[in-house]
């Protein structure tokens, strides 16, 4: 088990459906980081931008993003997190990857489509939750929307971090803010939400507000919104361990059992 687990936040802009060249934009801002890290967290829809043309941006398993995170994962000796559109079975899905050093692949679906631009129209919803053991600790990644529904989220997997990868738009990004930091509180485990920013091809904006929150509901992050930027932050298993023990509120939670429509 690793004490400590390194994090690089890349909140940025988005290149509209243009995989190559978000693919380039992303390999600069991995080679840059200043420090080495554990993990490197991309936005949802790193390829393409929150996208309904679900046809012309979609990739395979096998495809060129896949490999493109394979190889600079191994090269940087990093884990990377983002998702991307997947096509499989002639479905098309909001599709998480986390890509560890040694070419594991760990995958989520988003459970919750964004009905409100009818995501649940082009997309097929995910069934399952996945805890990911990496280096240790156990990450439950999670994407956008599913920020808005606690229950999905509810830490019965005893996880340490909480990731949220997203295309949260400016107008709503005060809910975002307040999210982020019940649901880091109520699961008493880091979370760690990233947004990008600029505008997008069907004119939504992004204000970024990435943030990093401690098991207590403390923001131990600092990134700039509305701007490009990158944050490293180092999450300290004792942070989680001392407090759990202090304030034994998991000892308390409800049992419940969760079922997918």
């Amino acid at each position: 088990m690793q004490e400590k687990l390194k994090v690089a936040l890349i909140q940025s802009d988005l290149v509209w459906e243009n995989a190559a060249q978000n693919r380039v934009n992303f390999t600069k801002k991995i080679e840059d980081l200043n420090e080495d890290s554990d993990l490197v967290i991309l936005p949802e829809m790193f390829t393409s931008g929150f996208t309904m043309h679900a046809e012309s941006v979609a990739e395979s398993m096998e495809g060129k993003t896949v490999s493109w995170m394979k190889d600079l994962a191994l090269k940087k000796h990093i884990a990377i997190v983002g998702s991307l559109v997947i096509k499989e079975d002639n479905k098309f899905c909001n599709r998480l990857l986390f890509v560890e050093p040694s070419g594991k692949i760990t995958h989520y679906d988003k459970k919750h489509t964004f009905t409100l631009v009818g995501e649940e129209k082009v997309y097929t919803s995910g069934k399952n939750k996945v805890i990911v053991d990496y280096k240790g600790w156990k990450i439950c990644p999670l994407i956008c929307y599913d920020l808005r529904f606690p229950v999905w989220a509810r830490n019965v997997e005893d996880y340490d971090v909480l990731i949220y990868v997203a295309n949260w738009p400016t107008p709503r990004v005060s809910a975002w803010d307040a999210l982020l930091k019940s649901r880091a509180i109520e699961n008493m485990s880091y979370c760690i939400g990233v947004n990008r920013v600029g505008v997008d091809g069907v004119n939504s904006k992004y204000s970024g507000h990435s943030a990093v929150y401690d098991v207590l509901g403390e923001q131990i992050s600092n990134l700039t919104p509305n701007e490009e930027c990158t944050e490293i932050i180092t999450l300290e298993k004792r942070h989680i361990s001392a407090y759990r023990s202090k304030f034994k509120f998991l000892n308390d939670k409800d049992i419940f059992s969760l079922k997918a429509e």
